[in-house]
């Protein structure tokens, strides 16, 4: 299944995509929130389209598309995760994951506009694949109890600013993170049984001209096992949102230019969609 949520910021409608059609949700829930997704939601979902209970949103072309996902309570990342990500940003891959985190208003639309921080000259892009979390998870025994645990995934930008991140950071990497709307997400939540999550591609385009291009077969920490240990650490709620590392082509390579006012950067993740952000100067967007 894939969902989905149109309209204006802090009006989005939560729908189903059903091949060309956007089913409205909302006589199943107001909302693909952590309690929509802590119920057995496919399976509620799947008995209301089968009843033809879920009429067909009118003029879903034309509304914005928002994250696929209300608000998550938090945002937690995983840094280094793709070995030749850490060879180009100059550090050994890591033997245990690296943990930082976004504040959730970073998240917002696929495709809405992202304002460059105000001082920065070095804000930069990171497609990831995002994991949707589906029933609280605490103190997994194994990697294997992960899958019970993940509503689905979705396509992410963690956009970072490197010289908060890593000069003024004082030893913490999230001030290169937070800045609002640095965490584009969606288009979609995919649920788990749509796509294989360990073998998915994903590509990164700055002005049309491509950047990163990998397969998230060569993440050193796959899904299951970065579940597993996030939750020997922190209590995950339905309709958190963990991101999963970056591959190599970013900016901090030094190979390409940082972002400025008018570029255009283009995210995608083979089955879970495609997304678009123009990036504003914070003078810009005033």
């Amino acid at each position: 299944m894939k969902f989905a949520r149109l309209g204006a910021p802090g009006s989005e409608i939560p729908v189903l995509i059903d091949g060309d059609r956007h089913l409205d949700l909302r006589p199943v829930t107001s909302d693909v929130n952590g309690d929509f997704l802590a119920g057995d939601f496919r399976t509620r979902v799947a008995e209301a389209l089968a009843a033809g209970e879920l009429p067909e949103l009118e003029n879903a072309a034309d509304l914005r598309i928002g994250a696929p996902i209300a608000r998550p309570s938090a945002v937690i990342c995983i840094g280094m995760n793709y070995a030749a990500h850490a060879a180009e940003s100059g550090s050994e891959p890591p033997k245990i994951p690296i943990i930082f985190l976004k504040t959730p208003n970073t998240v917002v639309g696929p495709n809405d506009t992202v304002t460059i921080p105000r001082g920065s000259e070095k804000t930069d892009w990171e497609v990831e694949l995002g994991i949707v979390i589906g029933a609280r998870v605490a103190y997994l025994d194994s990697p294997d109890e992960a899958d019970s645990h993940i509503a689905g995934y979705v396509t992410a930008n963690d956009v970072s600013e490197r010289d908060f991140q890593m000069a003024v950071s004082g030893g913490q990497w999230s001030k290169g993170k937070i800045a609002a709307g640095f965490n584009p997400t969606g288009p979609w939540l995919v649920t788990p049984d749509e796509v294989d999550a360990g073998a998915l591609n994903l590509r990164s385009f700055v002005n049309g001209e491509p950047r990163q291009d990998s397969n998230t077969s060569d993440m050193i920490f796959d899904v299951r096992t970065i579940v597993h240990h996030l939750s020997q650490y922190v209590t995950l709620e339905p309709g958190d949102l963990i991101l999963t590392g970056t591959p190599q082509g970013v900016a901090l390579s030094g190979k390409y230019p940082y972002l400025t006012d008018g570029d255009v950067v283009d995210i995608e993740i083979d089955g879970l969609g495609h997304q678009r952000q123009k990036f504003v100067a914070w003078e810009s967007a005033k």
